[in-house]
């Protein structure tokens, strides 16, 4: 029975095709923050440049569309409302601190506050579920709607945006880009918002309408995963192609693929989610250890974070030492904006094999992170 502050606890086996994923992404994340490190420019003319970044499109919406998920289970699994408000509230605002204090101080090695300052992908999913905490008392399906009108109608978040006074207008950055400069006090930090609220906290409410999927049987979750899979991908290559008669240098499928991600379109938005969520009721049947792995690395996600930056970090202070390219910490104490020259950047097959490198020795950290986290019954191991 159902009640306004409690659902009832449910006894539900792990999805670990929600694992599989998330790890999957994961991995695919640590290409992109090993390409930041190794100067390789965020897209480019060649192929491999191209789709060394394209690949990673995938990893913010996935996971902050399970985020909502997991979020949407968990509470399912602990039958109450208001106890999953407060953890969201708590882990979200803990999120925010962590993405200005320590993971700042991964990305750069420094601890300098007086020039800039970074609203990234941590800061907003904490802040993403410090809202979804507000949300949990309706129906999901109609927080998942709730979640779809965000999405869709996010540019009308730019047009109040402009219409505010000046003085507002900065911090509506924060909400939805309206080309707006944000800076903290008359000579504080320049604030670069990389992912704005909106229309994240769509993709997070969507995520959590969508669990309700989940609890479907095996056959009836695959069918509707698999049409709702398709109808977006169906969707983004209409969307998509409505832009492929304007006048451009670029291959026909690579204007298909070349999607606004700050922020993130519609279009953007389909085509990564539309694939994933397709493919994540098969995810768990990816055979031996490396859907062993990718689950491994799912199962404690903002453990590996929080270890793969300063991780990559390091590596890569000791590659660039090695290469005698007289680069030391100084391009990167603006990182994750980092600007190298042409040609004393990382080749690709240097920047894979250092990737591999991080991944192999995250998966030891993870297994054994997530070996405590399974037999320890602390709360706080919750949080990380």
């Amino acid at each position: 029975m159902t009640t306004s502050t409690t659902t009832t606890a449910t006894a539900r086996p792990r999805i670990t095709g929600i694992d599989v994923v998330r790890g999957a992404v994961m991995v695919l994340m640590a290409i992109d923050h090993v390409r930041v490190y190794s100067g390789v420019p965020a897209g480019g003319a060649s192929p491999g440049v191209f789709f060394t970044r394209w690949v990673t499109h995938f990893c913010a919406p996935v996971f902050v569309f399970l985020a909502g998920t997991s979020a949407y289970l968990y509470g399912r699994r602990i039958g109450n409302r208001a106890a999953l408000a407060r953890f969201l509230v708590s882990r979200g605002l803990l999120l925010v601190l962590l993405e200005l204090t320590v993971i700042r101080a991964s990305w750069t090695f420094g601890f300098d506050y007086s020039s800039f300052l970074l609203a990234g992908v941590i800061w907003m999913i904490g802040w993403c579920m410090v809202l979804l905490a507000t949300l949990v008392w309706l129906p999901a399906p109609a927080v998942g709607g709730l979640g779809i009108a965000v999405i869709v109608f996010q540019s009308l978040f730019g047009l109040a945006g402009r219409t505010l006074p000046a003085a507002m207008r900065s911090w509506w950055e924060l909400i939805y880009p309206n080309g707006a400069e944000l800076v903290l006090g008359a000579n504080g930090p320049h604030v670069t918002v990389l992912y704005s609220i909106v229309p994240w906290i769509g993709v997070i409410a969507a995520g959590y309408g969508f669990a309700t999927i989940l609890e479907g049987e095996p056959r009836q979750r695959q069918h509707w995963c698999l049409a709702m899979g398709l109808v977006a991908i169906t969707l983004f290559v209409v969307l998509a192609g409505e832009k492929l008669g304007l006048p451009s240098d670029m291959p026909t499928w690579w204007r298909l693929l070349n999607q606004q991600k700050y922020p993130a379109s519609v279009p953007f938005l389909l085509m990564t989610l539309g694939p994933a969520i397709a493919l994540l009721p098969f995810a768990d049947r990816i055979p031996g250890p490396i859907g062993r792995a990718l689950a491994t690395f799912g199962r404690v996600p903002f453990f590996y974070y929080l270890l793969h930056i300063p991780l990559i970090h390091a590596i890569a202070l000791i590659v660039w030492r090695l290469r005698g390219t007289g680069i030391d910490n100084t391009p990167f104490r603006t990182a994750p904006y980092v600007q190298i020259a042409d040609g004393q950047r990382w080749e690709l097959w240097l920047l894979y094999l250092v990737w591999a490198i991080v991944v192999a020795i995250l998966f030891v950290a993870c297994r054994s992170y997530a070996a405590l986290k399974a037999r320890s019954s602390s709360p706080w191991l919750r949080y990380l």
